[in-house]
């Protein structure tokens, strides 16, 4: 029959068809036949969408950042969508306007005003590195919108995946960057040769602190060593002073014994003067002839030696005098025989 077609619509699509300005069916996934002068069906789809966006935002020091993410949403109610954005379809299917691209686009300018008074109060530097803070206040901004429910959207999520500076400006970051590296590379270097040079000292000083206790041990052990020889040698002199002292009285007993032999041999001796000079007084004025006679002796030798003697204190008055050799040799003979 002329005008009479049919449609069919997946399940993720949430079919209206309005009929003399009425809605006759809707519902998701509908297939029916439809009068088509006067019939027109809006398909809305019901999936979750996932609307990539970047856009640049000028910072707090006048810096221009790029901010690129994705944002999920879904619609939640689509009769209300319906009755902002065109979503009719034709006889094949399709939409005759793209009023989706419209809707992301409104979707995208919400996250950038939500996001654009925290990028102006922040320094570029701190920005480029909050993703996490610009990705929560995109979703809190989206999520309170009264736009957004009022045509049945629902943000699911957004995830920023970075935020860029300019091409100049990253590479006086990255210069930058360098160079606070380098510098940090070097303190690191000055840090460590400092270190090494402070344990080196460190070492020096405990090897000094060591060698002065060392040294001060070897004092007190010279000190000590003095002590004990000036001990040793207070010790000797009193014991030499007590040598010396014990040899001096044991000389001074010697010399009291001396004198005191001296003295006792010196009366002995007188003594033994006296009694010979009174001995020998009676016979100091005797002849010694007549001494040697009183002297009994029975030697005949001796006697004649006597007579000899005699005879030689009178030989100026004996003119001759002749001896025996027998007499001679009996006085020799017996010489040797007693020698």
């Amino acid at each position: 029959m002329l005008g009479i077609k049919h449609i069919k619509f997946d399940a993720m699509t949430y079919v209206l068809h309005y009929k003399n300005g009425k809605v006759k069916k809707e519902g998701r996934g509908l297939s029916f036949f439809y009068y088509e002068p006067k019939s027109s069906i809006v398909a809305i789809p019901m999936g979750s969408n996932d609307l990539p966006f970047i856009f640049p935002e000028t910072t707090k020091d006048y810096q221009t950042v790029s901010i690129q993410g994705e944002v999920s949403y879904h619609i939640e109610d689509p009769k209300k969508l319906a009755d902002i954005f065109d979503f009719t379809v034709d006889k094949e299917g399709k939409h005759k306007k793209n009023d989706l691209e419209k809707l992301n686009q409104r979707i995208i300018n919400m996250a950038r005003s939500s996001v654009s008074a925290f990028i102006l109060n922040t320094d570029m530097k701190i920005a480029i590195h909050a993703a996490k803070d610009i990705e929560t206040t995109i979703t809190s901004g989206l999520q309170s919108s009264e736009a957004l429910g009022k045509i049945g959207i629902q943000i699911t999520g957004v995830n920023v995946s970075g935020v860029r500076p300019t091409p100049d400006m990253r590479k006086a970051l990255e210069t930058e960057t360098r160079e606070k590296l380098q510098q940090e590379a070097d303190q690191a270097i000055y840090e460590r040769r400092n270190f090494a040079v402070e344990q080196e000292r460190i070492i020096k000083e405990s090897e000094l602190n060591t060698e002065i206790a060392v040294e001060e041990k070897n004092k007190q052990i010279v000190q000590k060593k003095m002590e004990s020889d000036v001990l040793k040698a207070e010790n000797d002199k009193k014991l030499r002073e007590m040598t010396l002292g014990a040899d001096i009285a044991v000389e001074k007993q010697r010399e009291e014994f001396i004198a005191l032999k001296t003295t006792n041999d010196r009366t002995e001796a007188e003594t033994q003067g006296y009694v010979l000079e009174a001995t020998l007084k009676p016979y100091r004025n005797l002849d010694w002839k007549l001494l040697t006679a009183l002297h009994t002796n029975a030697d005949p030798k001796m006697n004649m030696a006597l007579a000899f003697r005699e005879l030689a204190d009178n030989a100026e008055k004996i003119g001759n005098l002749n001896i025996s050799p027998e007499l001679l040799n009996s006085l020799l003979t017996e010489s040797k025989d007693t020698q």
